[in-house]
């Protein structure tokens, strides 16, 4: 049987994949995320795209100390009318994306990009569409002082499986790809390789 290595640190994907019953290892990776997100974005790739490459530079990167496994590289994308967020830098950053947030919709795109014997054997893009309350500046504020520091690795500077739920009127599309890694995709691919019990 093939073993799995998630190159990622997140912490709800590893408990997303222990609660779907999944045996992996984690390996995060480093990669220069802002650079190649900025590459792609001077490209005009679309966020789609640049949440998949992201994801298989990870997987890739993993595959190169792993290369007899395979080897999860997972990404998400923001994106406000076609323009990509980065992860917010400090608090006064992660109050200046919700305000922009603020009463409008915008979209996750998580991507997961599997590698086996140095090349990539799947991939998938799972999205979403996050209509958020509009928020006056005290709200937003209130919010960080509970949120603070837990979302600062988040590209929104919310969780929606938290607190930031209540920042949201309506959420359409995969819940798993808000959480950041599009799950049913991922185990759909893991049944077909024979590493799922049932």
């Amino acid at each position: 049987m093939s073993h799995l290595i998630l190159a990622s640190s997140s912490p709800i994907r590893r408990v997303m994949l222990q609660n779907a019953g999944i045996r992996f290892e984690s390996s995060p990776v480093r990669i220069d995320e802002d650079a190649i997100r900025q590459s792609l974005v001077a490209d005009q790739a679309s966020p789609r795209d640049i949440a998949d490459a992201l994801a298989e530079f990870k997987a890739r990167k993993a595959a190169e100390k792993w290369p007899t496994s395979l080897t999860l590289g997972s990404d998400q994308i923001l994106a406000l009318r076609g323009e990509v967020f980065a992860k917010p830098n400090d608090r006064e950053d992660a109050a200046k994306h919700l305000r922009r947030l603020s009463g409008q919709t915008h979209h996750l795109y998580s991507a997961a990009v599997i590698y086996e014997d140095a090349k990539p054997v799947w991939r998938t893009v799972g999205s979403a569409r996050l209509s958020m309350h509009t928020l006056t500046d005290s709200e937003i504020d209130v919010y960080l002082d509970q949120a603070w520091p837990e979302v600062s690795g988040c590209v929104g500077a919310y969780q929606a499986e938290a607190l930031g739920a209540q920042l949201f009127s309506r959420i359409d599309g995969d819940w798993f790809s808000v959480l950041g890694l599009p799950l049913l995709q991922v185990l759909s691919y893991l049944r077909m390789r024979g590493m799922l019990v049932p």
